[in-house]
């Protein structure tokens, strides 16, 4: 009995398949019939380029004129005055300072410590004139919500550039 069984099933399987195939050889008459039309179409014409407009160049020759594109003579004397201070990297200078995360102080007054959470989850006491980030972020003062300090950032022009920054209590 089982025999029968399997043998029902087989030819419903090839009575399928037989169908599936015979659905495929339907012709595609109708498919060329539509690529013989498109194909006798006249095709419409090109449209032309736009017209490209032409714009008068300026070049900077009078000396009296400073280039607007060149940093001013008192970016480059404030870019020449700023530079990161030789120190020994301490341990948040590995971090971006985003990634950095006050999380509360300790002490009192101008004494005041702060507390900074790294990625790692490490916490540790920073002071001011610490540094923090990977900008050479020095700190420049601790409240008891916050942490202040001064990162340099190149400028572009070979100097550096000051930009305060801050670290709240509880931030993120």
């Amino acid at each position: 009995m089982p025999r029968v069984g399997i043998s029902v099933v087989r030819k419903i399987f090839v009575l399928a398949a037989v169908t599936a195939l015979a659905g495929c050889t339907g012709g595609d008459a109708d498919l060329r019939a539509w690529v013989a039309q498109e194909k006798a179409q006249a095709g419409g014409p090109i449209p032309p380029l736009p017209v490209l407009k032409t714009f008068e160049s300026f070049e900077y020759r009078d000396q009296a004129m400073r280039d607007p594109f060149s940093p001013s003579a008192a970016e480059q004397n404030a870019a020449q005055q700023v530079s990161p201070d030789p120190h020994a990297k301490e341990k948040l200078e590995d971090y971006p300072l985003d990634s950095l995360k006050m999380v509360g102080t300790v002490g009192g007054g101008p004494a005041f410590q702060g507390l900074v959470k790294d990625p790692e989850g490490t916490v540790s006491r920073v002071h001011v004139r610490n540094y923090l980030g990977q900008n050479n972020g020095r700190i420049t003062a601790i409240a008891e919500n916050r942490i202040e300090l001064v990162e340099l950032i190149p400028n572009g022009n070979g100097g550096w550039m000051e930009r305060q920054a801050t670290i709240e209590l509880g931030a993120k």
